[in-house]
């Protein structure tokens, strides 16, 4: 299909997020009362525009379109209150005007993206899942990036933002602002397509594509009947001189030669925070409010005002938090804002000339004072609103049958709600159904929590809350509803979205912390394949690993589903034999590994405790005789770190596997003259972390204790206090009473005295002494 030259449509170039295009647009379709506006915008949504114009609409919203196969893309068109192409859809509804979207379809636009997208990335696989697109790159279209800086540094602006606030934001000249823009599109072409045609870039293609598609738009709705004179055609400025000659119209033939996927619309709510381009949004401003602010103003009649409205709000804010600036220096900072646009030659204040006024006025000279401040007034935490049931994704959908199947209903809500939950059986109920109400809410809360929706939040478990019990903080807002659209991108619902996520987690896990917190994430979501896929995973990577750290850490996990795992009604059989395998991996790599400097002894330590514990809780399915055989080992040991093969002690003699007359020996070698105190007392700061009222009620301990210190040159005595001191400070209150009173007997002091030295706080070379130690060798001794 071909246009003719000069076809003599109106067209209105624009900034995508542009008050004063806005403003402009809707005086322009006021003086040419159009019969179409067609507006740039992916032309399979043009059914949305009903929706997107219903007086239940709020902005900001947007469009989104995905594929409904894998791998995941996605384009989103989002708009504001002070977008022209929002306010062009009100006004052609306002006038029965018809009003269609004229942009490559979303299924088109998603494959031309995607080409682009891997032309900038070409390293990226499909494993990575799912990326999103806007439509437009930043600026009033999509001009090559490269430009910005160039035209900025050209206007004498510190960016290019601020270089079109003053240029285009500020003139409110009817006829000037739409000429300025032609002639702005025009120039930015010569600038970059004779260099981009030349090197046949996908940024030129792409733009050649779109453009030849919206001239066929342009031309069927004038073969449908409408004077071209009484066609308004909104687009994005670096599109508008191009779009006054149809010859380049799309043919028939080359439409058929489009490529396509498979795709979905939706409309969903947005945000300002979203929509700035802080976010990364290309075609979004920095400051969505502000501009919000300069659209209410212009539709008064009133943009004058802006300086003063925007720096009141500010003071209004800091206010609000306790710091209180006067009305004098609200006045004084518009004064300077606008001497600040004077040296630019600007008639009025840009958001640059503000928002230094309102540092060195408001904030005394400091950023750090106002920073909130500004991030609430430019930025804003607008969210938009859709009528209930708009445009309903799959997921969307399933979110809402959950709700009503789990009696959540009411939990839909701004007002953040407590909800305690017991996983055991309900017995007084008849049906299975609601016996397992609260056991299915957890599943259903796990899943949202492993996809990213924050309708739910789990409270910390408090220390001997018992596992049937979970507290959860329910909680409903439009930012709720963005991240349930944007999952649908992952599965139709909830289920099948959680189990794609937790797939992409588990095909990057590259280490056993990962695999085996994947279990437990599986298990908490009742998604037993999952689980079992995680098991496999887990038992990969623990082949080849040594690490006894993350060996026993996963022991632990895996023991702790293992013992728990009927509350969930979970079958965890399976996961025995890896329990076996990786316990048995860590006892034999704990010896070796327990020859460390200070700071790895601290969490070996930790790992020594999570395989006491799988020891103690599931005798049955590991090898409890190697368990006491490598800590016999290690606690004879010389050449590991004496804190370890203390600790290894301590537990031998909690477990009963070492007598007293044993422990004895063990003290009297380790506490003897000569043993430097990087090992005597470091052993017994290891021995001292458990089993301490068998420790204290032994005096004989003590007083070899007492000897071996008094025995010590000045500087080991010191070195010998920092690590005592250390052991020390994880003793109870009572516990430190106890050991003060038996220290104060041997040294004929005061026990307050003893206390206090016992329970004061590590004095700045004491710490530096400890840390000293990190570098210590044990491969010496």
């Amino acid at each position: 299909m071909k246009g003719g030259r000069g076809a003599g449509v109106h067209i209105f170039g624009v900034r995508h997020l542009s008050p004063a295009g806005a403003f402009h647009v809707l005086d322009y379709l006021e003086r040419v009362q159009p019969t179409a506006v067609l507006i740039e915008g992916p032309s399979d949504a043009t059914s949305e525009i009903v929706h997107l114009t219903s007086s239940s609409t709020k902005p900001p919203v947007a469009i989104l379109a995905f594929t409904e196969q894998l791998p995941v893309r996605t384009v989103l068109w989002p708009f504001a209150d002070y977008s022209p192409e929002f306010q062009a859809m009100r006004w052609a509804r306002k006038k029965g005007a018809a009003c269609a979207f004229i942009d490559l379809p979303s299924a088109s636009a998603i494959c031309l993206q995607e080409a682009r997208w891997e032309r900038v990335r070409p390293d990226r696989s499909d494993d990575e899942g799912s990326h999103r697109e806007t439509q437009e790159s930043q600026g009033s279209g999509d001009e090559p990036l490269d430009l910005y800086q160039r035209i900025a540094e050209i206007s004498g602006e510190v960016d290019y933002d601020a270089f079109w606030e003053r240029n285009f934001e500020h003139n409110l000249s009817p006829d000037a602002y739409r000429q300025a823009i032609l002639a702005y599109s025009r120039q930015m072409r010569e600038l970059t397509e004779e260099q981009e045609r030349t090197n046949e870039t996908l940024a030129y293609a792409y733009n050649a594509v779109r453009e030849a598609y919206m001239c066929r738009r342009i031309a069927e709705t004038i073969a449908e009947g409408h004077k071209p004179d009484e066609i308004v055609v909104i687009c994005g400025a670096y599109h508008a001189s191009a779009l006054f000659n149809l010859e380049g119209a799309m043919s028939d033939e080359e439409l058929k030669r489009l490529p396509s996927r498979r795709t979905k619309l939706t409309l969903m709510p947005y945000s300002y925070l979203k929509l700035s381009s802080l976010t990364g949004y290309g075609a979004g401003n920095i400051a969505p409010f502000y501009f919000e602010m300069m659209w209410k103003q212009m539709i008064r009649g009133r943009l004058g005002d802006l300086p003063y409205h925007y720096l009141t709000s500010i003071a209004g804010d800091l206010r609000n938090v306790g710091t209180n600036r006067s009305t004098a220096e609200v006045i004084e900072g518009v004064r300077l804002a606008e001497s600040l646009a004077a040296l630019h030659d600007g008639c009025q204040p840009s958001l640059r000339d503000l928002r230094d006024a309102a540092k060195t006025l408001l904030g005394r000279g400091e950023l750090s004072v106002i920073a909130e401040s500004l991030a609430r007034i430019e930025v804003g935490t607008a969210i938009g609103e859709l009528a209930e049931g708009v445009s309903q994704t799959p997921i969307q959908e399933d979110m809402n049958r959950q709700l009503k199947r789990l009696k959540l209903d009411k939990y839909k809500t701004a007002v953040a709600n407590d909800l305690v939950l017991d996983l055991r059986e309900n017995r007084r109920v008849s049906s299975e159904e609601a016996a397992f109400l609260d056991l299915n809410r957890s599943l259903w809360f796990h899943r949202l929590k492993l996809l990213g929706i924050h309708f739910v939040k789990e409270r910390s478990r408090a220390q001997g809350q018992a596992e049937w019990a979970e507290h959860w903080i329910l909680q409903w807002s439009p930012e709720v509803e963005i991240e349930v659209v944007e999952s649908t991108l992952l599965g139709e619902t909830v289920d099948v979205a959680a189990g794609f996520v937790f797939q992409q987690r588990l095909e990057s896990c590259e280490t056993i912390e990962e695999a085996s917190s994947l279990i437990t994430v599986a298990y908490e979501c009742g998604m037993i394949h999952q689980m079992e896929a995680g098991r496999q995973t887990l038992q990969k990577l623990a082949v080849e690993s040594q690490d006894v750290v993350q060996i026993a850490a996963a022991a632990g996990r895996l023991a702790r589903l293992i013992r728990f795992g009927g509350i969930r009604k979970i079958d965890t059989a399976p996961l025995t034999p890896l329990l076996r395998q990786m316990f048995m991996k860590a006892c034999l790599f704990l010896n070796e590994a327990s020859r460390c400097n200070d700071e790895v002894a601290q969490a070996m330590a930790a790992s020594m405790n999570e395989l006491n514990f799988v020891a103690a809780e599931h005798g049955d399915e590991v090898d409890e005789e190697l368990w006491i055989q490598v800590l016999t080992e290690l606690s004879d040991r010389d050449d590991a770190h004496a804190r370890l093969s203390g600790f290894a002690c301590a537990i031998l003699l909690e477990r009963g596997q070492m007598t007293a007359e044993q422990c004895s020996a063990e003290v009297s070698r380790r506490l003897s003259p000569g043993i430097p105190a990087d090992l005597g007392a470091g052993w017994f700061e290891g021995l001292a972390m458990r089993n301490r009222y068998a420790l204290i009620s032994r005096m004989s301990l003590w007083e070899q204790l007492n000897e071996y210190i008094g025995k010590l040159e000045d500087e080991e005595f010191m070195r010998a206090l920092v690590f005592l001191r250390r052991a020390f400070s994880t003793f109870s209150s009572k516990e430190k009473t106890m050991v003060a009173e038996l220290l104060g007997e041997l040294w004929g002091r005061d026990i307050e005295q003893v206390a206090e030295m016992l329970t004061d706080d590590l004095k700045e070379d004491e710490a530096r002494m400890l840390d000293e130690l990190n570098d210590f060798d044990f491969e010496d001794f």
